[in-house]
């Protein structure tokens, strides 16, 4: 048996001495292991990064056994990114999720759309990479597992306009009107979120991140028993640092 499609290299591991063990995210076939014959050499080394997009060719004499894989690099987006360090962290993050979060060989034609879609834009943009279209793709990974956030209309009152706020226990928008005396125990929704055309500041980002990752973790990676990915707390802990600097940066401002 064997295919050929288009991939995203999710994650590498070393196997023996020159292999290595793939994992990646196709576009009709969801998420597939295999092992990838002279992986480590240095004629090979520039095709298997994490984040490249590829065309996969996968073949084994039965369908459920591991395979082997060979490939032609279409886009090696991880080298566009080496000297940007949040394009690179949000990049990692994201392949981490799916190769963490997503079932093997289930379609997820969606979410290879729209991952593909994101790495082709944090490729041209790298120095000020799209944070905000990246939070929005953190909510689609949570729709296509099936925890969707209700965000178009508030839980209280009904309204569609000024929801600000989100329920951390069911996923609902709500307005500043709806929210009322609860608002302190409820999770703030940045506008960027909801606007495909805004981009926010650091500030919105580290909400909408904070968002995305109570929900990340409460459904998908708490019902196995295991912590958010590593990458997830690096990225984390880099918008904590750019929310800081830009608040510092308007303190200034506002004394002079």
């Amino acid at each position: 048996m064997e295919w050929e499609e288009p991939a995203i290299i999710l994650r590498l591991s070393p196997h023996g001495d020159s292999s290595l063990l793939v994992r990646v995210l196709t576009r009709q076939r969801g998420v597939y292991h295999a092992l990838v014959r002279g992986g480590q050499s240095r004629r090979q080394s520039a095709l298997w990064q994490e984040g490249s997009l590829i065309m996969a060719r996968w073949k084994a004499r039965l369908p459920e056994q591991l395979g082997y894989m060979t490939a032609e690099l279409v886009r090696p987006t991880a080298s566009f990114l080496l000297d940007h360090p949040l394009a690179l962290s949000l990049l990692g993050c994201a392949c981490s999720l799916c190769s963490e979060a997503l079932a093997e060989r289930e379609p997820q034609e969606v979410l290879f759309a729209s991952l593909a879609h994101f790495m082709g834009v944090v490729s041209v943009s790298a120095p000020q990479p799209p944070v905000a279209l990246y939070l929005r793709w953190e909510l689609l990974l949570l729709e296509q597992l099936g925890y969707g956030l209700t965000l178009d209309q508030c839980a209280v009152t009904g309204v569609r306009e000024g929801l600000v706020y989100v329920s951390p226990r069911t996923g609902r928008a709500v307005s500043e009107e709806g929210a009322g005396e609860w608002k302190d125990r409820l999770l703030p929704l940045p506008s960027c979120l909801l606007n495909d055309e805004e981009e926010g500041t650091p500030a919105d980002w580290l909400a909408g991140a904070r968002l995305s990752g109570h929900f990340l973790q409460r459904a998908v990676f708490a019902a196995c028993h295991r912590p958010l990915p590593a990458a997830r707390d690096r990225l984390m802990t880099t918008l904590y640092r750019l929310a800081g600097e830009g608040a510092s940066g308007q303190e200034a401002e506002e004394r002079v």
